[in-house]
């Protein structure tokens, strides 16, 4: 493979001798490869990682799968049906595996081991601080749904023990929403999310797998085995408007948004080829297009246009099995949550040593005093608008624009990019066409990003 003449411009920002670590302190915690700047890398790429091909589709699928799996009933709803939804997911994994090729491609080419050091090596300082800028703000954004999902689940939950009717107002203080978010916020999360490091991470791994595909395969038994007391709205059968159809993209690109932990992914294998990794990809994104069209379609059939945002919303409360469910997803979001603003918390302090260039091996006491002050400041910012923002689909539809820019825009900058430094080793035609390619990624990425930003400022404020 040709070499890509990146963009190297680190000295504005710092040394790029440190490289290396800063890769390490934004590494995802998916995965586990040494620094580049240990072991004895091979001539040319990167260390050889321990990652089995097998592994790597289990990483991707677990990566891929999450919460967002509760919104994609609605999103049939809101592509206006079956045959809708089925469409502009099938269409849309076209795009999400190439984009995730892209990547694997560009990092052997830069030789980076994450999504943002990639993109800023590939496309420059300017382009690298916004994906930074992007994946803070989308984690931010994420873990303020989860904290909200927290809430759906245990409000279902505690109405459920105590007999109370849904929305029913009055009782005791302590079955409140906000104190029972609150509680299980600062017991559970914020010790979970101060350490350093997560080595727990394997086992909410698991966790999270085994929560997804018990909500899937409730859903779908529901849907054969519906009880007397579910009665489904109307069943669309066709999109009410283009715009419509557009409005479900965000929840799919969030649902299989999995690109930022995939060049981390990519790198862990024994065999970090870009071939190998397009089946592995492959194989992954129908794997979990499998589990989020079992729970779409099946929920959407159960309740049609009155499915509520978060399907297990719908089930009655009594359901037992459905219950477990919801503490499946409580146990799998407590988890994923210290995850998630670990990333976050990375791509903060990476920005910040750069913005005050020092360097990253510096003081351990000042580096444990920002870090508690970080997280902190996240914890009860994120806990703060998830008690005064009810609805889980106006997060999901405003960090599902962002997914997109992940998905689409920064791996379709770095095609071009890419393509532009090696324009003569290439032929001319097979050169335009993926230049093209490119630019169509930026352009859907740009769309789907702008329209769920221009839903989120114009739309609700009229509302």
């Amino acid at each position: 493979m040709a070499q890509v003449s990146i963009n190297s411009d680190y000295g504005e920002w710092g040394s790029s001798s440190d490289a290396g670590e800063r890769a390490r302190l934004l590494q995802s915690p998916c995965v586990d490869t040494a620094p580049k700047n240990e072991g004895q890398p091979s001539p040319g790429g990167p260390a050889r990682g321990t990652t089995s091909t097998l592994g790597a589709i289990f990483i991707v699928v677990n990566a891929c799968l999450g919460a967002g799996l509760l919104n994609f009933p609605a999103a049939f709803s809101t592509a206006g049906g079956v045959a809708a939804g089925i469409m502009l997911q099938m269409g849309m994994l076209v795009f999400i595996i190439s984009g995730l090729v892209i990547l694997a491609y560009c990092s052997q080419a830069s030789n980076e081991r994450t999504y943002q050091e990639v993109v800023w090596a590939v496309c420059g300082k300017l382009t690298g601080v916004l994906c930074e800028v992007a994946i803070a703000i989308y984690t931010f954004g994420t873990c303020i749904a989860f904290l909200i999902i927290i809430g759906d689940q245990q409000d279902k939950i505690i109405a459920g023990m105590t007999k109370d009717p849904e929305g029913a107002s009055g009782g005791p203080w302590y079955t409140d929403r906000k104190f029972t978010i609150s509680l299980t916020a600062f017991f559970f999360i914020l010790p979970l999310s101060i350490p350093r490091e997560i080595g727990f991470q394997k086992y909410a791994s698991f966790l999270s797998v085994v929560g997804t595909w018990y909500v899937t395969a409730i859903v779908i038994i529901k849907y054969i085995w519906p009880d007397k007391q579910m009665t489904p709205g109307d069943i669309l059968t066709r999109p009410t408007s283009w715009v419509a159809v557009f409005n479900a993209m965000p929840t799919i690109c969030f649902g299989f948004q999995c690109h930022v932990s995939s060049v981390p992914v990519f790198n862990s294998m024994r065999h970090p080829e870009v071939k190998t990794w397009g089946w592995v990809v492959t194989a992954a994104m129908v794997i979990a297009l499998a589990v989020y069209l079992g729970t779409g379609i099946c929920g959407f059939l159960t309740f049609g246009a009155t499915v509520d945002p978060d399907v297990l919303l719908s089930y009655p409360l009594e359901d037992i099995a459905v219950a477990v469910a919801r503490a499946f997803i409580i146990l799998s979001v407590l988890t994923s949550y210290p995850i998630l603003h670990f990333c976050g918390r990375a791509v903060v302090e990476g920005l910040w040593l750069r913005y005050q260039g020092m360097p990253v091996e510096e003081d351990v006491g000042r580096e444990r005093r920002r870090r508690v002050l970080q997280t902190l400041v996240w914890f009860l910012l994120t806990l703060l608008l998830a008690l005064f923002i009810p609805d889980i689909g106006k997060v999901i539809s405003v960090i599902g624009g962002l997914a997109a820019c992940f998905i689409f825009v920064f791996p379709g900058l770095c095609l071009i990019q890419a393509k532009l430094s090696e324009m003569e080793e290439v032929k001319p035609a097979s050169w335009w066409a993926l230049v093209s390619y490119g630019v169509l990624l930026v352009t859907l990425g740009a769309f789907i990003f702008g329209q769920t930003t221009a839903n989120a400022i114009f739309v609700d404020l009229l509302a």
